[in-house]
């Protein structure tokens, strides 16, 4: 069967085994600066950790032997729901990319110090609304009166984190990958330092092992 049109122009990450990201038809690459990448109809981004060409692929990762298994047991992929008197906030810690937008900029919603660490009573809605919307890896979303907001449309976009994981979002289907729990298909993090226990989504790894990319 033919592909039409469409499907050849669509927007799609895939996950070569373990290999790179091959991403094809995006127009929007972007460094931690905010400054724009060239991009061509089909790249390889590294997701070794290694390359010398970062973002990009230079073979690397065949010489050291990457390999993209997961390496968790999954126990944390389930959502929790913290209910409060105007909007409920879902949080799925399994998928969290521990990037801490939600913890450093509404501390008094989101503390890790306390139980239950969310508290949907403790700001103004639109307040944690703007802060939900900044989470990468689409683990944190809310519903408000019964009606949930997760994805949210966005021109397909992938930043290249400061030394940390590449931020998807928009309409860009990712292949070959195991989804979390209600996770979110168009606001993700992927894995660039190679180590992520739940590869091909970052985990946070990046900051202990102390990755850098200094021309990203």
């Amino acid at each position: 069967m033919m592909s039409t049109d469409h499907e050849e122009n669509n927007v799609s990450i895939e996950c070569a085994p373990n290999g790179p990201l091959i991403v094809k038809n995006l127009t929007s690459l972007k460094n931690s600066r905010g400054q724009a990448i060239a991009a061509k109809k089909v790249m390889a981004l590294c997701r070794c950790g290694q390359s010398a060409n970062k973002p990009f692929c230079d073979g690397t990762h065949a010489t050291i032997n990457f390999s993209d298994e997961k390496r968790t047991d999954g126990a944390l992929d389930k959502r929790s729901n913290y209910v409060g008197k105007r909007m409920t906030i879902h949080d799925n810690r399994g998928i969290c990319s521990h990037a801490s937008f939600c913890a450093d900029n509404l501390e008094s919603v989101f503390n890790a110090e306390r139980e239950p660490w969310i508290n949907p009573d403790a700001e103004q809605v639109q307040a944690i609304i703007d802060v939900i919307q900044t989470c990468p890896s689409g683990a944190l979303s809310y519903s408000i009166d019964g009606v949930e907001y997760r994805d949210q449309g966005r021109d397909p976009n992938i930043t290249v984190s400061k030394d940390g994981p590449y931020f998807v979002v928009g309409d860009i289907e990712l292949k070959n990958a195991t989804w979390g729990k209600e996770a979110s298909k168009a606001q993700y993090a992927l894995c660039r330092c190679g180590q992520s226990k739940n590869i091909p989504f970052c985990d946070g790894t990046h900051r202990h092992v102390d990755f850098h990319d200094a021309k990203n």
